[in-house]
Protein backbone atom coordinates (compact mmCIF):
# COMPACT_ATOMS: atom_id res chain seq x y z
CA UNK A 1 0.00 0.00 0.00
CA UNK A 2 0.91 3.70 -1.11
CA UNK A 3 2.13 5.60 1.93
CA UNK A 4 2.52 9.49 2.72
CA UNK A 5 5.99 10.79 3.27
CA UNK A 6 5.72 11.94 6.65
CA UNK A 7 4.23 8.98 7.61
CA UNK A 8 7.14 6.71 6.33
CA UNK A 9 9.59 9.71 7.25
CA UNK A 10 8.07 8.65 11.07
CA UNK A 11 7.94 5.41 11.02
CA UNK A 12 11.81 5.33 10.50
CA UNK A 13 12.53 7.99 13.00
CA UNK A 14 10.87 6.15 15.51
CA UNK A 15 12.86 3.22 14.71
CA UNK A 16 16.17 5.19 14.94
CA UNK A 17 15.42 6.89 18.25
CA UNK A 18 14.76 3.74 20.13
CA UNK A 19 17.65 2.40 18.64
CA UNK A 20 20.03 5.41 19.75
CA UNK A 21 18.40 5.31 22.92
CA UNK A 22 18.03 1.68 23.49
CA UNK A 23 18.64 2.10 27.25
CA UNK A 24 15.33 4.32 28.20
CA UNK A 25 12.84 3.08 24.76
CA UNK A 26 10.23 2.66 27.59
CA UNK A 27 10.31 6.50 28.03
CA UNK A 28 10.29 7.23 24.30
CA UNK A 29 7.01 7.04 23.18
CA UNK A 30 6.00 8.33 19.65
CA UNK A 31 8.09 10.47 17.71
CA UNK A 32 7.08 11.92 14.87
CA UNK A 33 8.42 13.97 11.66
CA UNK A 34 6.07 17.10 10.08
CA UNK A 35 6.25 18.80 7.21
CA UNK A 36 8.88 22.14 7.67
CA UNK A 37 7.35 25.25 6.83
CA UNK A 38 10.06 27.15 5.72
CA UNK A 39 12.67 25.37 3.11
CA UNK A 40 15.91 27.31 5.07
CA UNK A 41 14.56 24.66 7.69
CA UNK A 42 14.69 21.31 5.63
CA UNK A 43 11.92 19.46 4.07
CA UNK A 44 11.10 17.69 6.84
CA UNK A 45 11.74 18.23 10.61
CA UNK A 46 11.02 16.58 13.98
CA UNK A 47 10.73 18.54 16.99
CA UNK A 48 10.56 15.93 19.99
CA UNK A 49 13.58 16.57 21.30
CA UNK A 50 11.56 18.98 23.70
CA UNK A 51 9.59 17.11 24.84
CA UNK A 52 12.48 14.38 25.07
CA UNK A 53 14.15 16.08 27.40
CA UNK A 54 12.84 15.71 30.40
CA UNK A 55 12.39 12.05 30.49
CA UNK A 56 16.04 11.25 29.29
CA UNK A 57 17.18 13.98 31.41
CA UNK A 58 19.11 15.58 28.69
CA UNK A 59 19.24 18.76 26.88
CA UNK A 60 17.23 18.84 24.01
CA UNK A 61 19.80 20.27 21.86
CA UNK A 62 22.32 17.31 23.04
CA UNK A 63 19.71 14.83 22.93
CA UNK A 64 19.37 16.01 18.94
CA UNK A 65 23.17 16.11 18.42
CA UNK A 66 23.18 12.68 20.05
CA UNK A 67 20.80 11.34 17.70
CA UNK A 68 22.31 12.88 14.53
CA UNK A 69 25.76 11.63 15.28
CA UNK A 70 24.56 8.32 15.77
CA UNK A 71 21.76 7.47 13.64
CA UNK A 72 22.28 5.78 10.28
CA UNK A 73 20.13 7.69 7.40
CA UNK A 74 17.71 6.07 4.81
CA UNK A 75 18.14 6.32 1.49
CA UNK A 76 15.76 9.51 0.65
CA UNK A 77 17.68 11.31 3.37
CA UNK A 78 20.64 13.36 2.04
CA UNK A 79 21.00 15.16 5.56
CA UNK A 80 20.30 15.85 8.98
CA UNK A 81 21.38 19.02 11.06
CA UNK A 82 20.45 20.32 14.41
CA UNK A 83 19.03 23.57 14.61
CA UNK A 84 17.88 26.30 17.35
CA UNK A 85 17.53 24.42 21.03
CA UNK A 86 17.08 21.01 19.05
CA UNK A 87 15.11 20.86 16.08
CA UNK A 88 16.56 18.03 13.73
CA UNK A 89 16.09 19.09 10.00
CA UNK A 90 15.54 16.34 8.04
CA UNK A 91 16.41 17.44 4.05
CA UNK A 92 15.76 14.74 1.11
CA UNK A 93 18.00 13.37 -1.60
CA UNK A 94 17.54 15.13 -4.60
CA UNK A 95 17.95 11.54 -6.71
CA UNK A 96 15.37 9.87 -4.33
CA UNK A 97 13.15 12.74 -5.03
CA UNK A 98 12.91 12.06 -8.91
CA UNK A 99 12.62 8.50 -8.11
CA UNK A 100 9.81 9.24 -5.66
CA UNK A 101 7.81 11.69 -8.23
CA UNK A 102 8.59 9.39 -11.08
CA UNK A 103 6.75 6.93 -9.21
CA UNK A 104 4.00 9.26 -8.76
CA UNK A 105 3.49 9.66 -12.21
CA UNK A 106 2.75 6.14 -12.80
CA UNK A 107 0.53 5.82 -10.19
CA UNK A 108 -3.15 6.84 -10.91
CA UNK A 109 -3.76 7.57 -7.08
CA UNK A 110 -0.44 10.09 -7.02
CA UNK A 111 0.84 8.55 -3.62
CA UNK A 112 -2.60 8.57 -1.42
CA UNK A 113 -2.64 5.45 0.35
CA UNK A 114 -5.82 3.21 0.55
CA UNK A 115 -5.35 3.93 4.29
CA UNK A 116 -9.61 3.08 5.14
CA UNK A 117 -9.84 0.10 2.94
CA UNK A 118 -11.95 -2.77 5.43
CA UNK A 119 -13.36 0.28 7.49
CA UNK A 120 -17.26 1.11 6.97
CA UNK A 121 -18.10 4.50 7.95
CA UNK A 122 -22.09 6.20 7.76
CA UNK A 123 -21.61 9.72 7.00
CA UNK A 124 -25.17 12.25 7.69
CA UNK A 125 -25.28 15.03 5.33
CA UNK A 126 -27.21 17.36 3.75
CA UNK A 127 -29.98 16.36 5.32
CA UNK A 128 -32.81 19.33 4.71
CA UNK A 129 -36.38 19.60 6.09
CA UNK A 130 -38.37 18.69 3.08
CA UNK A 131 -41.45 20.98 1.38
CA UNK A 132 -38.97 23.77 1.00
CA UNK A 133 -36.59 25.27 -1.70
CA UNK A 134 -32.85 24.88 -0.49
CA UNK A 135 -31.59 28.10 0.79
CA UNK A 136 -27.94 29.02 1.00
CA UNK A 137 -28.02 28.70 4.48
CA UNK A 138 -28.15 24.70 3.26
CA UNK A 139 -25.24 25.21 1.05
CA UNK A 140 -22.82 24.12 4.31
CA UNK A 141 -23.85 20.53 4.90
CA UNK A 142 -24.20 19.46 1.70
CA UNK A 143 -20.97 21.20 0.24
CA UNK A 144 -18.67 20.13 3.59
CA UNK A 145 -20.27 16.58 4.04
CA UNK A 146 -19.96 16.01 0.00
CA UNK A 147 -16.11 16.97 0.47
CA UNK A 148 -15.87 15.20 3.30
CA UNK A 149 -17.76 11.70 1.55
CA UNK A 150 -15.36 12.00 -1.25
CA UNK A 151 -12.15 12.13 0.46
CA UNK A 152 -12.92 9.38 2.76
CA UNK A 153 -13.89 7.09 -0.20
CA UNK A 154 -10.93 8.19 -1.82
CA UNK A 155 -8.74 7.16 1.16
CA UNK A 156 -10.45 3.78 0.60
CA UNK A 157 -13.46 3.90 3.28
CA UNK A 158 -16.25 2.25 2.32
CA UNK A 159 -18.98 5.29 3.27
CA UNK A 160 -22.44 5.17 3.25
CA UNK A 161 -23.91 8.85 2.12
CA UNK A 162 -27.73 8.79 4.12
CA UNK A 163 -29.76 12.27 3.40
CA UNK A 164 -31.32 11.58 6.57
CA UNK A 165 -34.64 14.43 5.56
CA UNK A 166 -36.83 16.45 7.77
CA UNK A 167 -39.62 14.68 6.58
CA UNK A 168 -41.61 14.29 10.26
CA UNK A 169 -42.84 16.31 12.63
CA UNK A 170 -44.45 19.03 13.71
CA UNK A 171 -44.00 21.17 10.53
CA UNK A 172 -45.83 19.29 8.60
CA UNK A 173 -48.80 19.80 10.83
CA UNK A 174 -48.17 23.53 10.30
CA UNK A 175 -47.75 22.78 6.37
CA UNK A 176 -50.84 20.82 5.98
CA UNK A 177 -53.29 22.65 7.84
CA UNK A 178 -51.88 26.11 5.58
CA UNK A 179 -52.28 24.04 2.37
CA UNK A 180 -55.84 23.44 3.29
CA UNK A 181 -56.60 26.86 4.03
CA UNK A 182 -54.38 28.77 1.69
CA UNK A 183 -53.36 26.88 -0.92
CA UNK A 184 -52.86 27.52 -4.34
CA UNK A 185 -53.99 24.09 -6.73
CA UNK A 186 -52.56 25.65 -9.69
CA UNK A 187 -49.47 27.27 -8.06
CA UNK A 188 -49.06 23.64 -6.30
CA UNK A 189 -48.86 22.02 -9.93
CA UNK A 190 -46.42 24.66 -11.36
CA UNK A 191 -44.12 25.63 -8.57
CA UNK A 192 -45.14 23.08 -5.14
CA UNK A 193 -42.07 23.96 -3.47
CA UNK A 194 -42.10 27.57 -3.41
CA UNK A 195 -46.13 27.70 -2.24
CA UNK A 196 -45.91 24.66 0.16
CA UNK A 197 -42.87 27.41 1.77
CA UNK A 198 -45.72 29.91 0.98
CA UNK A 199 -48.21 27.95 2.65
CA UNK A 200 -45.89 27.45 5.80
CA UNK A 201 -44.89 30.74 6.71
CA UNK A 202 -48.45 32.17 6.35
CA UNK A 203 -49.28 29.45 8.54
CA UNK A 204 -46.37 29.23 10.91
CA UNK A 205 -46.75 33.51 11.30
CA UNK A 206 -50.70 32.27 12.74
CA UNK A 207 -49.70 29.77 15.00
CA UNK A 208 -48.12 32.78 17.05
CA UNK A 209 -50.77 34.67 17.26
CA UNK A 210 -53.72 32.28 17.47
CA UNK A 211 -53.15 29.35 19.81
CA UNK A 212 -56.76 27.55 18.53
CA UNK A 213 -54.89 27.38 15.36
CA UNK A 214 -51.85 26.01 16.64
CA UNK A 215 -53.97 23.77 18.28
CA UNK A 216 -55.00 22.36 14.76
CA UNK A 217 -52.23 22.25 13.65
CA UNK A 218 -51.06 19.70 16.37
CA UNK A 219 -54.24 17.88 15.22
CA UNK A 220 -53.26 17.32 11.55
CA UNK A 221 -49.67 16.67 12.85
CA UNK A 222 -51.52 13.60 14.84
CA UNK A 223 -53.52 12.86 12.04
CA UNK A 224 -50.53 12.18 9.95
CA UNK A 225 -49.10 10.09 12.72
CA UNK A 226 -51.94 7.80 13.19
CA UNK A 227 -52.06 7.07 9.62
CA UNK A 228 -55.29 8.82 7.91
CA UNK A 229 -55.46 8.04 4.42
CA UNK A 230 -56.10 11.79 3.47
CA UNK A 231 -53.65 13.53 5.67
CA UNK A 232 -50.98 10.58 4.41
CA UNK A 233 -51.81 10.82 0.44
CA UNK A 234 -50.99 14.47 0.98
CA UNK A 235 -47.84 14.09 2.71
CA UNK A 236 -46.48 11.80 0.24
CA UNK A 237 -47.32 14.12 -2.58
CA UNK A 238 -45.17 16.83 -0.35
CA UNK A 239 -42.34 14.07 0.15
CA UNK A 240 -42.31 13.77 -3.93
CA UNK A 241 -42.60 16.81 -4.77
CA UNK A 242 -39.37 17.76 -2.95
CA UNK A 243 -37.09 15.42 -3.56
CA UNK A 244 -37.89 15.57 -7.28
CA UNK A 245 -36.71 19.32 -6.69
CA UNK A 246 -34.02 18.21 -4.81
CA UNK A 247 -32.44 15.48 -6.95
CA UNK A 248 -32.02 18.38 -9.69
CA UNK A 249 -30.59 20.91 -7.50
CA UNK A 250 -28.18 18.30 -5.92
CA UNK A 251 -27.39 17.52 -9.81
CA UNK A 252 -26.18 20.81 -9.95
CA UNK A 253 -23.73 20.86 -6.97
CA UNK A 254 -22.53 17.68 -8.12
CA UNK A 255 -23.75 15.96 -4.46
CA UNK A 256 -25.00 12.58 -4.39
CA UNK A 257 -26.32 9.93 -1.36
CA UNK A 258 -26.72 6.13 -1.29
CA UNK A 259 -29.50 6.60 0.09
CA UNK A 260 -32.10 8.96 1.10
CA UNK A 261 -34.40 7.87 4.42
CA UNK A 262 -36.27 10.50 6.15
CA UNK A 263 -37.10 10.56 9.96
CA UNK A 264 -40.27 8.51 8.89
CA UNK A 265 -38.37 5.77 7.56
CA UNK A 266 -37.66 4.91 11.66
CA UNK A 267 -41.05 5.73 13.02
CA UNK A 268 -42.30 2.47 13.73
CA UNK A 269 -38.48 2.30 15.77
CA UNK A 270 -39.39 5.11 17.83
CA UNK A 271 -41.29 2.98 20.27
CA UNK A 272 -39.41 0.27 20.66
CA UNK A 273 -36.33 2.28 21.40
CA UNK A 274 -38.06 4.21 24.61
CA UNK A 275 -38.70 0.86 25.86
CA UNK A 276 -35.48 -0.42 25.38
CA UNK A 277 -34.27 2.39 27.50
CA UNK A 278 -37.22 1.78 30.06
CA UNK A 279 -35.71 -1.92 30.46
CA UNK A 280 -32.41 -0.94 31.34
CA UNK A 281 -33.14 1.61 33.70
CA UNK A 282 -32.30 4.33 31.94
CA UNK A 283 -35.36 6.57 32.21
CA UNK A 284 -37.60 8.47 35.11
CA UNK A 285 -40.63 10.55 34.72
CA UNK A 286 -40.32 13.98 35.01
CA UNK A 287 -43.36 16.36 34.57
CA UNK A 288 -45.39 13.78 32.86
CA UNK A 289 -42.45 13.20 30.09
CA UNK A 290 -40.17 10.29 29.59
CA UNK A 291 -36.35 11.49 30.39
CA UNK A 292 -32.82 10.47 30.37
CA UNK A 293 -31.17 11.76 33.26
CA UNK A 294 -27.67 12.68 32.01
CA UNK A 295 -26.18 14.92 35.08
CA UNK A 296 -23.58 12.88 35.68
CA UNK A 297 -22.46 13.84 31.78
CA UNK A 298 -22.80 17.47 32.66
CA UNK A 299 -25.80 17.48 30.36
CA UNK A 300 -29.39 18.72 30.55
CA UNK A 301 -32.14 16.12 31.07
CA UNK A 302 -32.89 14.27 27.05
CA UNK A 303 -37.00 14.05 26.60
CA UNK A 304 -37.01 10.79 24.65
CA UNK A 305 -41.62 10.61 25.41
CA UNK A 306 -43.05 13.57 25.22
CA UNK A 307 -46.00 13.95 28.21
CA UNK A 308 -48.44 13.90 24.97
CA UNK A 309 -46.95 10.35 24.03
CA UNK A 310 -45.11 12.10 21.19
CA UNK A 311 -41.57 11.20 20.01
CA UNK A 312 -38.81 14.05 19.33
CA UNK A 313 -35.69 14.04 17.37
CA UNK A 314 -33.19 12.44 20.06
CA UNK A 315 -35.59 9.88 20.02
CA UNK A 316 -35.53 9.13 16.52
CA UNK A 317 -31.54 9.74 16.28
CA UNK A 318 -31.40 7.36 18.90
CA UNK A 319 -33.43 4.69 16.54
CA UNK A 320 -31.90 5.49 13.54
CA UNK A 321 -28.65 4.56 15.38
CA UNK A 322 -29.42 1.75 16.53
CA UNK A 323 -30.88 0.95 12.72
CA UNK A 324 -27.48 1.77 11.15
CA UNK A 325 -25.16 -0.76 13.61
CA UNK A 326 -27.88 -3.60 12.99
CA UNK A 327 -27.53 -3.13 8.81
CA UNK A 328 -24.48 -1.72 8.12
CA UNK A 329 -21.96 -2.55 11.23
CA UNK A 330 -19.99 0.52 10.82
CA UNK A 331 -16.78 1.70 12.73
CA UNK A 332 -17.60 5.29 12.45
CA UNK A 333 -20.89 7.30 12.27
CA UNK A 334 -20.17 11.05 10.96
CA UNK A 335 -23.02 13.89 11.45
CA UNK A 336 -22.20 17.09 9.72
CA UNK A 337 -24.55 19.98 11.02
CA UNK A 338 -24.76 23.83 11.89
CA UNK A 339 -23.26 24.39 15.17
CA UNK A 340 -26.75 24.73 16.88
CA UNK A 341 -27.28 20.53 16.86
CA UNK A 342 -23.98 20.09 18.99
CA UNK A 343 -26.07 19.83 22.78
CA UNK A 344 -28.31 17.40 20.77
CA UNK A 345 -25.50 15.13 19.65
CA UNK A 346 -23.80 15.59 23.07
CA UNK A 347 -27.26 14.19 24.40
CA UNK A 348 -27.59 11.58 21.79
CA UNK A 349 -24.06 10.11 22.16
CA UNK A 350 -24.23 9.85 25.87
CA UNK A 351 -27.35 7.81 25.70
CA UNK A 352 -26.15 5.98 23.33
CA UNK A 353 -23.00 5.15 25.32
CA UNK A 354 -25.31 4.13 28.37
CA UNK A 355 -26.87 1.44 26.31
CA UNK A 356 -23.51 -0.19 25.39
CA UNK A 357 -22.98 1.39 22.04
CA UNK A 358 -19.58 1.27 21.24
CA UNK A 359 -18.88 2.34 17.58
CA UNK A 360 -17.64 5.69 16.93
CA UNK A 361 -20.09 8.58 17.08
CA UNK A 362 -18.79 12.23 15.52
CA UNK A 363 -20.81 15.24 15.39
CA UNK A 364 -18.66 17.51 12.50
CA UNK A 365 -20.35 21.18 13.36
CA UNK A 366 -19.95 24.04 11.10
CA UNK A 367 -20.38 27.71 11.65
CA UNK A 368 -23.86 29.18 10.35
CA UNK A 369 -24.07 31.26 7.33
CA UNK A 370 -25.73 34.34 7.62
CA UNK A 371 -26.32 37.57 5.94
CA UNK A 372 -24.83 40.84 6.93
CA UNK A 373 -27.66 41.59 9.43
CA UNK A 374 -29.13 38.57 10.04
CA UNK A 375 -29.66 34.81 10.20
CA UNK A 376 -31.37 32.95 7.27
CA UNK A 377 -35.21 31.98 8.40
CA UNK A 378 -37.69 30.23 6.17
CA UNK A 379 -40.25 30.82 9.18
CA UNK A 380 -39.21 34.25 8.90
CA UNK A 381 -39.61 33.97 4.66
CA UNK A 382 -35.78 35.76 5.10
CA UNK A 383 -33.95 33.59 2.57
CA UNK A 384 -31.85 33.92 -0.88
CA UNK A 385 -32.47 30.57 -2.57
CA UNK A 386 -29.98 28.67 -3.18
CA UNK A 387 -30.41 28.19 -6.95
CA UNK A 388 -30.27 32.23 -7.13
CA UNK A 389 -27.28 31.91 -5.70
CA UNK A 390 -26.10 29.35 -8.90
CA UNK A 391 -28.17 30.95 -11.32
CA UNK A 392 -26.13 33.86 -11.04
CA UNK A 393 -22.63 32.44 -10.51
CA UNK A 394 -23.15 31.08 -13.71
CA UNK A 395 -24.33 34.73 -14.89
CA UNK A 396 -21.09 36.56 -13.85
CA UNK A 397 -18.55 33.39 -14.88
CA UNK A 398 -20.31 33.03 -18.28
CA UNK A 399 -19.37 36.76 -18.78
CA UNK A 400 -16.04 35.77 -17.72
CA UNK A 401 -15.50 33.15 -20.38
CA UNK A 402 -17.28 35.06 -23.13
CA UNK A 403 -13.93 37.97 -22.42
CA UNK A 404 -11.15 35.86 -22.24
CA UNK A 405 -12.30 33.50 -24.76
CA UNK A 406 -14.85 35.26 -27.48
CA UNK A 407 -13.84 32.44 -30.01
CA UNK A 408 -15.00 29.36 -27.55
CA UNK A 409 -18.02 27.74 -29.24
CA UNK A 410 -21.42 28.75 -27.23
CA UNK A 411 -22.52 25.75 -25.65
CA UNK A 412 -18.62 24.77 -24.48
CA UNK A 413 -18.75 28.62 -23.16
CA UNK A 414 -21.95 27.89 -21.31
CA UNK A 415 -20.26 24.48 -20.22
CA UNK A 416 -17.29 26.30 -18.71
CA UNK A 417 -19.41 28.93 -17.07
CA UNK A 418 -21.16 26.43 -15.45
CA UNK A 419 -18.45 24.77 -14.01
CA UNK A 420 -16.45 27.76 -13.43
CA UNK A 421 -19.51 29.25 -11.38
CA UNK A 422 -20.70 27.04 -9.29
CA UNK A 423 -17.07 25.72 -8.22
CA UNK A 424 -16.55 29.45 -7.45
CA UNK A 425 -19.25 28.87 -5.02
CA UNK A 426 -18.90 25.61 -3.20
CA UNK A 427 -14.79 26.30 -2.89
CA UNK A 428 -15.71 29.53 -1.46
CA UNK A 429 -17.55 27.85 1.45
CA UNK A 430 -14.88 25.27 1.56
CA UNK A 431 -12.11 27.11 1.94
CA UNK A 432 -12.87 28.51 5.10
CA UNK A 433 -12.49 26.59 8.45
CA UNK A 434 -15.19 25.14 8.82
CA UNK A 435 -16.38 26.16 11.81
CA UNK A 436 -16.03 29.57 11.35
CA UNK A 437 -18.97 31.95 11.13
CA UNK A 438 -19.71 32.90 7.61
CA UNK A 439 -21.19 35.95 6.73
CA UNK A 440 -22.36 35.74 3.07
CA UNK A 441 -21.98 38.17 0.60
CA UNK A 442 -22.06 38.09 -3.15
CA UNK A 443 -18.57 39.57 -3.65
CA UNK A 444 -17.09 36.66 -1.48
CA UNK A 445 -18.72 33.98 -3.07
CA UNK A 446 -18.66 34.80 -5.99
CA UNK A 447 -14.80 36.26 -6.27
CA UNK A 448 -12.83 35.27 -9.34
CA UNK A 449 -9.54 35.43 -8.29
CA UNK A 450 -7.46 34.72 -5.33
CA UNK A 451 -7.73 31.62 -3.11
CA UNK A 452 -10.56 30.81 -5.13
CA UNK A 453 -11.80 27.68 -7.08
CA UNK A 454 -11.84 29.43 -10.50
CA UNK A 455 -8.15 30.53 -9.73
CA UNK A 456 -7.13 27.15 -9.61
CA UNK A 457 -9.58 25.81 -12.23
CA UNK A 458 -7.40 28.39 -13.88
CA UNK A 459 -4.06 27.13 -13.22
CA UNK A 460 -5.28 23.75 -14.54
CA UNK A 461 -6.32 24.96 -17.93
CA UNK A 462 -3.18 26.98 -18.49
CA UNK A 463 -1.08 23.72 -17.49
CA UNK A 464 -3.14 22.17 -20.12
CA UNK A 465 -1.90 25.33 -22.73
CA UNK A 466 1.98 24.21 -21.96
CA UNK A 467 0.94 20.48 -22.93
CA UNK A 468 -0.93 21.53 -26.08
CA UNK A 469 2.02 23.57 -27.41
CA UNK A 470 4.43 21.11 -26.72
CA UNK A 471 2.81 18.64 -28.47
CA UNK A 472 2.65 21.25 -31.43
CA UNK A 473 6.51 21.85 -31.00
CA UNK A 474 7.60 18.05 -30.31
CA UNK A 475 5.52 16.08 -31.58
CA UNK A 476 7.86 12.99 -32.16
CA UNK A 477 8.74 13.81 -28.55
CA UNK A 478 7.54 11.85 -25.54
CA UNK A 479 8.58 13.46 -22.23
CA UNK A 480 8.17 10.86 -19.82
CA UNK A 481 11.72 9.11 -22.18
CA UNK A 482 13.74 11.99 -19.96
CA UNK A 483 13.96 11.30 -15.98
CA UNK A 484 13.05 14.45 -13.76
CA UNK A 485 16.00 17.04 -12.62
CA UNK A 486 15.93 20.00 -10.58
CA UNK A 487 18.06 22.46 -12.03
CA UNK A 488 16.20 25.55 -10.31
CA UNK A 489 15.51 25.72 -6.29
CA UNK A 490 11.61 25.98 -7.49
CA UNK A 491 11.69 22.71 -9.37
CA UNK A 492 12.78 20.65 -6.19
CA UNK A 493 10.18 23.22 -4.17
CA UNK A 494 7.47 22.19 -6.30
CA UNK A 495 8.70 18.36 -6.02
CA UNK A 496 8.39 18.47 -2.38
CA UNK A 497 4.94 20.15 -2.75
CA UNK A 498 3.59 17.88 -5.21
CA UNK A 499 4.56 14.52 -2.81
CA UNK A 500 3.08 16.13 0.21
CA UNK A 501 -0.29 15.89 -2.05
CA UNK A 502 -1.56 12.68 0.09
CA UNK A 503 -0.23 14.12 3.50
CA UNK A 504 -3.01 16.90 2.58
CA UNK A 505 -5.84 14.66 1.76
CA UNK A 506 -5.23 12.69 4.83
CA UNK A 507 -5.02 15.80 7.01
CA UNK A 508 -8.68 16.75 5.79
CA UNK A 509 -10.52 13.37 6.33
CA UNK A 510 -8.48 12.92 9.53
CA UNK A 511 -9.55 17.04 10.71
CA UNK A 512 -12.86 16.60 8.63
CA UNK A 513 -11.71 19.76 7.38
CA UNK A 514 -11.99 20.14 3.43
CA UNK A 515 -10.13 23.69 3.91
CA UNK A 516 -6.68 21.36 4.73
CA UNK A 517 -7.13 20.14 1.00
CA UNK A 518 -7.87 23.94 -0.32
CA UNK A 519 -5.04 25.41 1.45
CA UNK A 520 -3.12 22.91 -0.12
CA UNK A 521 -4.15 23.73 -3.68
CA UNK A 522 -4.12 27.19 -3.73
CA UNK A 523 -0.23 27.14 -2.10
CA UNK A 524 0.28 24.69 -4.50
CA UNK A 525 -1.14 26.58 -7.54
CA UNK A 526 0.96 29.53 -6.51
CA UNK A 527 4.45 28.04 -6.50
CA UNK A 528 3.34 26.70 -10.05
CA UNK A 529 2.80 30.10 -11.06
CA UNK A 530 5.92 31.52 -9.63
CA UNK A 531 7.79 28.76 -11.16
CA UNK A 532 5.87 29.40 -14.78
CA UNK A 533 7.03 32.80 -14.76
CA UNK A 534 10.78 32.59 -13.83
CA UNK A 535 11.94 29.23 -15.68
CA UNK A 536 11.62 29.05 -19.38
CA UNK A 537 9.88 25.96 -20.20
CA UNK A 538 9.62 25.65 -24.44
CA UNK A 539 13.30 27.27 -24.74
CA UNK A 540 14.72 25.20 -22.37
CA UNK A 541 17.65 22.71 -23.49
CA UNK A 542 16.51 19.24 -24.23
CA UNK A 543 16.38 17.28 -20.97
CA UNK A 544 15.78 20.25 -18.97
CA UNK A 545 12.05 21.04 -21.10
CA UNK A 546 11.18 17.26 -21.01
CA UNK A 547 11.77 17.04 -17.05
CA UNK A 548 9.34 20.77 -16.51
CA UNK A 549 6.76 19.40 -18.87
CA UNK A 550 6.37 16.29 -16.90
CA UNK A 551 6.63 18.39 -13.59
CA UNK A 552 3.78 20.61 -15.38
CA UNK A 553 1.71 17.21 -15.64
CA UNK A 554 2.05 16.31 -12.24
CA UNK A 555 0.52 19.39 -10.42
CA UNK A 556 -1.78 19.46 -13.28
CA UNK A 557 -2.95 16.08 -12.22
CA UNK A 558 -2.47 16.88 -8.10
CA UNK A 559 -5.04 20.49 -8.97
CA UNK A 560 -7.57 17.85 -11.18
CA UNK A 561 -7.52 15.07 -8.41
CA UNK A 562 -8.01 17.71 -5.45
CA UNK A 563 -10.54 20.13 -6.95
CA UNK A 564 -12.54 16.61 -7.90
CA UNK A 565 -12.20 15.52 -4.18
CA UNK A 566 -13.88 18.97 -3.69
CA UNK A 567 -16.51 18.44 -6.00
CA UNK A 568 -15.45 20.83 -8.78
CA UNK A 569 -14.71 20.26 -12.57
CA UNK A 570 -11.31 21.25 -13.99
CA UNK A 571 -11.92 22.61 -17.66
CA UNK A 572 -9.30 22.32 -20.28
CA UNK A 573 -9.90 25.91 -21.13
CA UNK A 574 -11.43 29.03 -19.51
Amino acid sequence: MAQALNDLLSEWIQTAFETVFSQDVEQIGRVTVVASARPEHGDYQCNDCMRLAKVLKQAPRQIAETFVSAVEKPDCVRALEVAGPGFINISLDDQWLAEWMASLADDERLGVPRQGEGTTIVMDYGSPNITKPLHIGHLRSHNIGSALDRVHRFLGYHVVADNHLGDWGTQFGITILGYRHFGDKQKMREYPLEELERVYVKSYEKTKEDSEWLDACRQELVKLQSGDPETLALWEDFTRWSIEELERVYARLNVSFDMVRGESHYRNKLKPIVERLEAEGLTRISEGATVVDLEEEKLPLAIVRKSDGGFNYATTDLATVASRIDEFSPERIIYITDERQQLHFKQVFAICRRLGITTRLDHVWFGLMRLPDATFSTREGNVIKLESLLDKAEELALNLVRESSSDMPSEQQQDVARAVGIGAVKYADLSQNPQSLVTFTWEKALALDGNSGPYLQYAYARIASVNDKYKVQFPETDPSAYPLQFTESIERALAIKILRFSESVILAADSYKPSALTDYLYELAQMYSTFYQNVPFLKAPEGVRESRVRLCGLVARVLKQGLDLLGLETPERI
